[in-house]
């Protein structure tokens, strides 16, 4: 809902008969994560772009909440790099101490500096396990204002920086846990266009959010369907080096099965012609 509309108070932005308070990206994010730790009580681990890699989110996560939170996320390549506050021996001088050290120069410059030392890893990256290079380093960071652990990931011409708050990740888990993250933006696109949550017309606080509920409720069971198939079903599109099937493949599976003899078995068709038959075909399908 736009600000304006909900300054206004048009009838569109109320719920349950009040108006919606107006969040932006980064407070609808903190709140929806804050709701999950107040439901498990066990930290989360936030794995992001880098659209969401500064103080932005993290201090309305009240700065990690004292390891309620965590990020996880690829840097930029300006974002620059300082070494930890050098530890004060003998009297100390006047003013604030200081909270950072030396400058280690920008994410793109530390990886050319530090390709030479990297290590390889065994990680299990997208269906199998792969030897990657890479180097982990321990530095502060001014956009976040505390101490975060940089993985340089090297591939052949080019690097993939990622950050971390939690120390207590390995290297492996840094890796592998971002690169679950496309599969998060593979749901995305099933649910906004496979599904169609992107397409509603509704303009009602209330229906929006009905519709997007049904929207990840039939992306779920479409996934606890293909949990039970037997046998994995054929890919409709081969992708050389991809065997795994999609999502629009099982979605053609379940269509299949609605529309075939044995699918009336279960669910009857009333005795009764509807005028409307092909809408409720389409309905019977959907269900």
């Amino acid at each position: 809902m736009m600000q304006k509309d909900i300054e206004a108070q048009i009838p569109t932005t109320k719920q349950q008969g009040r108006v919606i308070p107006f969040e932006n990206k980064m407070e609808q994010a903190a709140t929806m994560i804050k709701g999950i730790w107040n439901y498990f009580r066990k930290p989360v681990l936030i794995v992001t772009d880098s659209w969401f890699g500064n103080n932005g989110l993290w201090f309305r996560l009240d700065r990690g909440g004292e390891g309620r939170f965590h990020q996880l996320y690829r840097m930029r390549p300006n974002i620059t790099l300082y070494d930890f506050a050098p530890v004060l021996t003998g009297k100390r001088k006047a003013g604030r101490p200081r909270k950072y050290g030396k400058r280690l120069g920008s994410v793109d410059d530390c990886a050319a500096r530090l390709k030479e030392n990297a290590q390889t890893y065994t990680v299990f990256l997208y269906g199998k396990k792969r030897d990657v290079l890479a180097n982990p380093q321990t530095v502060m960071l001014k956009t976040m204002k505390c101490s975060v652990r940089v993985v340089w990931v090297y591939r052949k011409t080019r690097y993939v920086a990622l950050m971390t708050t939690d120390m207590t990740l390995s290297v492996e888990q840094i890796i592998e846990y971002y690169g679950a993250r496309w599969k998060i933006e593979s749901g995305f696109k099933e649910i906004k266009q496979d599904i169609g949550s992107s397409k509603s017309q509704v303009r009602n606080a209330d229906s929006v959010l009905n519709h997007l509920n049904f929207c990840m409720m039939a992306t779920t069971l479409t996934w606890i369907y293909a949990d039970r198939l037997q046998t994995a079903p054929d890919r409709r599109h081969k992708i050389r080096g991809r065997a795994g099937f999609a999502f629009s493949d099982v979605r053609r599976i379940i269509a299949e099965e609605a529309l075939s003899s044995d699918f009336y078995r279960v669910c009857p068709v009333p005795a009764q012609i509807p005028q409307k038959s092909f809408i409720k075909t389409l309905l019977r399908m959907v269900a």
